[in-house]
């Protein structure tokens, strides 16, 4: 069993959606100092589960190592022990059925922002409002997250318009008739006070919706009609550290929670206006870990 196979059946790991051989020059290079300057929890709970090895699942009885990726919980460790993250907006993945759990990072982001990011598994989609989701996927079309906003107001804006030029007699003899008289609540104000609170920094955005696959699966949930009308978001300027390698796709091609945290980080400079101070850098907490694993094994093996 080479090292990166011991790896992997040692650690729970993300879907394989990295671009280049493992023996390349360039993945070399990515993986030299790709997570360095993150601001993380202690790896200490960790270094501990893994010296105590794989523990058994209570729901599904898989053995697992940290956490059970196929029921989004713990193992070993206390939620206590890990970082928990709030996000600016709510997360979808959509996982492709045919992806092995133990390859997809998609779990990672359940375990360490819970209230946040809701994982389906395809063909299951939600209805989602296309003013308000963005879904984040490279190809023609595409835009990037600092034109985002201004694309989400644009078609905020066509919907509006739409609206406008429906006819207005009926409405106003429907609220007539009902009694109906909408005044604001506060005289002062043009504005309803449950209005007010409706609108944030991130309006129009609701909801960023990710596909949770290898890249060869990736164009079955891509294409899907309930997908088609959403506004795609492109990472064209970051490129993957992931160890699993696929050839024949761009480094730019990510894993699932690189994805995640590269978005909300571009999300927060770009979309928020606000400076990035490691908000989001827990994300990685347990992938900067497992990179490091992997990339001991690897040159373990090497020496021998």
């Amino acid at each position: 069993m080479s090292s990166l196979d011991q790896d992997q059946r040692l650690h729970p790991s993300c879907c394989n959606k990295t671009t280049v051989s493992s023996d390349s020059s360039d993945t070399h290079e990515l993986a030299k100092l790709p997570l360095q300057g993150l601001k993380l929890a202690s790896h200490a709970v960790l270094e501990k589960a893994q010296e105590r090895g794989r523990l058994k699942c209570s729901k599904c009885g898989g053995s697992r190592m940290f956490f059970c990726y196929t029921c989004c919980s713990l193992l070993g460790v206390h939620l206590q022990e890990i970082p928990v993250i709030k996000l600016p907006v709510k997360i979808d993945i959509i996982k492709h059925p045919n992806e092995t759990d133990g390859k997809s990072t998609a779990v990672h982001a359940k375990i360490l922002a819970p209230s946040d990011v809701t994982i389906y598994t395809y063909p299951c989609i939600p209805d989602y409002k296309k003013d308000k989701v963005v879904l984040v996927f490279p190809g023609p079309g595409s835009v990037s997250v600092q034109d985002m906003m201004q694309c989400l107001h644009d078609m905020t804006d066509r919907r509006s318009h739409r609206s406008s030029d429906e006819p207005r007699v009926k409405r106003l003899k429907r609220e007539e008739d009902q009694g109906a008289i909408h005044t604001s609540d506060n005289p002062k104000s043009g504005v309803p006070e449950e209005a007010k609170g409706s609108e944030s920094g991130v309006y129009p955005l609701q909801r960023v919706v990710f596909i949770d696959s290898t890249w060869n699966q990736t164009n079955k949930i891509s294409t899907d009609e309930r997908l088609q009308d959403l506004l795609r978001v492109e990472l064209k300027t970051r490129k993957t550290c992931f160890w699993r390698s696929q050839k024949g796709k761009p480094d730019t091609y990510l894993a699932t929670i690189e994805a995640i945290y590269y978005f909300l980080k571009d999300f927060r400079e770009h979309c928020l206006g606000q400076e990035y101070n490691g908000e989001y850098d827990n994300l990685l907490f347990f992938y900067s870990f497992l990179h490091t694993v992997v990339n001991k094994s690897k040159n373990s093996a090497k020496k021998c």
